[in-house]
């Protein structure tokens, strides 16, 4: 890998985790999409399985106390189950395939109508939650949007929602990078130490630094912001991966 090539991902690394570190996801996308510019598929879900295992870790690190424990421990049971099934086929996606459910992923969470909305806070509601996201984890690296579904309408308040989500996620990439890295095997060969440690490094410098930002914002300002934001990166991807489809 070039010297510039890591030096642009160390670029991305700070600002997205930065902005995740504000919104609980968002920055995620962002990051995800950039990597795919740069790496094979399996490679990019390695780095941005180590990158955001780092960034959400330490989130949830800072606010350990507003983590919603209970939602936690059930997500995994939906999270472990996923994880079997896709252990089975040992699918491996193509970019275009990667674009397109980055890109449909926040208008699928976003559109749910508020009575058939689940709740991570009800009875089966973070074991799907689990399932899902960690199945999207698999499919395109990313599953922010679609978690927010689930906490988004739960009596949480904005720093119990990116504190439990931040936990939820830890364990959706630490399972992407067992798939990859192990199951499908030999997709971080080609990324060395120095740009896994980099990486790592920066996200939780970016994450330390929204800490701030974060205070400051009121919950309806958040939940305005995450909205526009998604959706905005979201259209972007979906434009990208039909055009991949198209041209390929």
């Amino acid at each position: 890998m070039s010297a510039g090539t890591i030096l642009v991902i160390a670029a991305v690394v700070l600002a997205t985790s930065f902005l995740s570190g504000i919104f609980g996801m968002a920055g995620g996308m962002i990051y995800m999409g950039a990597l795919l510019l740069l790496l094979p598929v399996p490679a990019a879900m390695v780095l941005h399985g180590v990158t955001q295992t780092a960034s959400n870790g330490w989130r949830a690190f800072l606010w350990r106390g507003y983590v919603a424990w209970p939602i936690l421990l059930r997500y995994l049971i939906g999270s472990a189950l996923a994880f079997a099934a896709f252990s089975l086929v040992r699918f491996v996606p193509d970019p275009a395939l990667v674009l397109v459910t980055l890109g449909l992923t926040p208008f699928l969470a976003w559109t749910v109508p508020d009575r058939l909305a689940p709740r991570a806070d009800r009875a089966g509601g973070a074991e799907l939650c689990g399932f899902i996201g960690t199945a999207f984890q698999l499919l395109s690296g990313v599953s922010g949007p679609l978690l927010d579904v689930f906490f988004v309408r739960c009596p949480l308040d904005r720093r119990a929602v990116v504190a439990t989500k931040a936990a939820c996620q830890v364990a959706t990439h630490l399972i992407k990078l067992l798939y990859f890295g192990q199951i499908i095997g030999g997709a971080g060969d080609s990324l060395g130490w120095p740009v896994l440690a980099v990486s790592v490094a920066l996200a939780m410098a970016g994450t330390s630094l929204s800490r701030a930002a974060l205070e400051r914002l009121t919950d309806i300002q958040f939940r305005s912001w995450t909205q526009r934001i998604v959706l905005g990166v979201g259209l972007v991807y979906l434009v990208q991966g039909i055009a991949a489809y198209a041209g390929g």
